[in-house]
């Protein structure tokens, strides 16, 4: 069982950063590919770039590329997503997930989520 917690969504102007956090409970991190998924008022949850256990390689939605970057650290067992020029579109909760097997853009492939931080981008 994991427990997942994020942490450091809020306001912020079209073209700003925001770096959000998620901790994870439990000695198995490293067993876990980690995603961030979000969901927009009135939409359906999409997925937003994701990590694997242990080599680090990432993956990314279209949307995103160039500007987020998602980062773990398996000594504080943390994952990161960097967000860089924000744009309003990105309003949107996000979400932190873990997946056992490898990593996926697929929602069913994640077992656990966090409860969610709200990130919201002014124009």
């Amino acid at each position: 069982q994991v427990q997942l917690v994020e942490s450091g969504g809020g306001l912020v102007q079209a073209g700003g950063s925001l770096r959000l956090s998620c901790a994870a409970s439990g000695r198995t991190f490293t067993t876990y590919a980690m995603g961030w998924f979000r969901q927009a008022p009135g939409k359906e949850r999409d997925f937003v770039a994701a990590i694997s256990r242990i080599t680090g390689s990432t993956y990314y939605a279209d949307s995103v590329k160039g500007r987020f970057t998602i980062s773990r650290d398996n000594a504080k067992n943390t994952v990161y997503l960097q967000m860089n020029s924000l744009k309003p579109e990105d309003t949107a909760v996000y979400y932190c997930a873990a997946s056992p097997g490898g990593v996926s853009s697929l929602e069913r492939a994640y077992d656990y989520w966090g409860q969610g931080t709200q990130v919201t981008v002014s124009s």
